[in-house]
């Protein structure tokens, strides 16, 4: 929560030209409802559950760039369908960084009762060791998107479309 993912994602996927899927839009138009309202209706459970059964279709369709839930990865069962089916990415961001992208934002409903800082730090100190399980983890914190994004191409040894179709002209 926090580290970019969406909008990298989004960046990634228009430079490598592949399709971009941001999991939480799928989940939501499969649930009919937002997030936090099934948060709300249904508890956490219930929307992992449903947040695994959207990426096992999702990760069934052709290569693109998919950007999951901060909690989708704790799951052992997401995360072994996400290590058997794609490369991993953990955009890994610092404590001030998460906070400052997160706290005006009142739509995330892990930061609800409670300060953003503690719950974020809580969450890191669970998701954190969870997250270095990913194929790659590439720093997001303090730099802009496009260089996260140049990172994650090179992690990833991918010839970056945009660069090469740049170098045909």
């Amino acid at each position: 929560m926090g580290a970019g993912k969406s909008t990298v994602g989004r960046r990634l996927a228009h430079r490598l030209r592949l399709r971009f899927i941001d999991a939480d839009d799928e989940i939501e138009a499969a649930a009919g409802m937002r997030i936090p309202e099934i948060f709300e209706i249904y508890g956490e459970a219930h929307f992992r559950d449903g947040e695994r059964r959207v990426l096992q279709r999702l990760l069934a369709e052709p290569r693109q760039v998919i950007a999951t839930g901060g909690g989708a990865f704790m799951n052992g069962e997401t995360r072994r369908l996400i290590s058997a089916e794609a490369t991993s990415i953990w955009l890994k961001a610092d404590l001030d960084t998460l906070v400052r992208r997160c706290a005006k934002r009142t739509d995330r409903p892990l930061l609800q009762g409670g300060t953003p800082r503690d719950i974020l730090a809580t969450l890191m100190t669970e998701r954190y060791p969870v997250y270095a399980e990913a194929d790659l983890a590439v720093e997001s914190g303090g730099d802009t998107h496009d260089v996260v994004v140049d990172r994650i191409i090179d992690a990833l040894g991918a010839p970056d479309q945009a660069t090469e179709a740049a170098a045909r002209s």
